[in-house]
This record gives structure tokens, sequence and C-alpha cells, in this order.
């Protein structure tokens, strides 16, 4: 089996909202379980989600949850999701996650050739986003 690397996202109660929103931009199948249906029926957190896994027909696999009791949560803070590449779908991809959002760096022409930008989303993710020049 190959190994992979996708991001794990962790939200302070509207994971759901999240993952539905990205599902929105990127498309794909989402699969997502609460905590109510791994035991916690009974506690506050039963329909807050315990895992959410995106898997999208690019090829991108988010994963994430809702921050379970005990444990610290700081929105956005320990990660940054990096989509590059030399699709003219990126560009949609940027557009859509900068609803709501915030834009650190517009999506333009760098220095070193390519189109790049920054935004923080609605949900406190930090997205980096790069165009390859088409040589």
């Amino acid at each position: 089996m190959a190994t992979r690397l996708n991001p794990y996202l962790r939200f302070n109660g509207d994971a759901r909202q999240a993952m539905e929103f990205y599902q929105s931009v990127f498309g794909g199948e989402l699969r997502m379980n609460t905590f109510g249906e791994y035991g916690m029926q009974d506690s506050p957190q039963a329909d807050q989600i315990m895992h959410a896994q995106l898997e999208t027909e690019s090829g991108y696999t988010l994963m994430a949850s809702d921050t379970p009791p005990g444990m610290p949560y700081n929105a956005g803070d320990t990660i940054t999701i990096s989509l590059s590449g030399d699709e003219e779908v990126l560009r949609t991809y940027f557009e859509q996650l900068a609803d709501g959002g915030k834009i650190g760096t517009p999506l333009e022409k760098q220095m070193w050739g390519d189109e790049y930008g920054d935004l923080t989303d609605r949900f406190g993710v930090s997205w980096m986003v790069n165009i390859g020049s088409q040589g």
C-alpha cells in the first residue's frame, strides 16, 4: 500500500460546515461520522464531527474533526494547505476559498514566474495557491 500525505484540520464545532464548504469548492465524496456514533451519544458533542474525509476527483484528500473535549483549539495556527499545478481550476479554487475570508497576497505573477496568492478562508484555515508558468 502506498503512503500519502494529507492535511488534517481541527475545528471548534463547525467542522461539518467547513467540510461541506470545501466539498462545494473541490467537489468529491464527503464522509462524516459524529462523536455520538462512536459512544458519546449523551454528550454535548454528540452531533459534532469526530472524523470527516473528503476525497476529490483531482486526487485531493482533506480530513477533519471538531476539537474533542479537553483538547486546546487555536484556529488555523498550525497548518497551511498548499495547492499547486498548472491548471486553470486553481484560479477558481482561490476565488471560492477567498469568499468570506481574507486575501493576504492576491493571486498574481511573482518574481519566480508563477502566479501565486495566499489567503485565510472564513474558517481560519490558511491556503497558498501556486500556478506554474506555461513555459
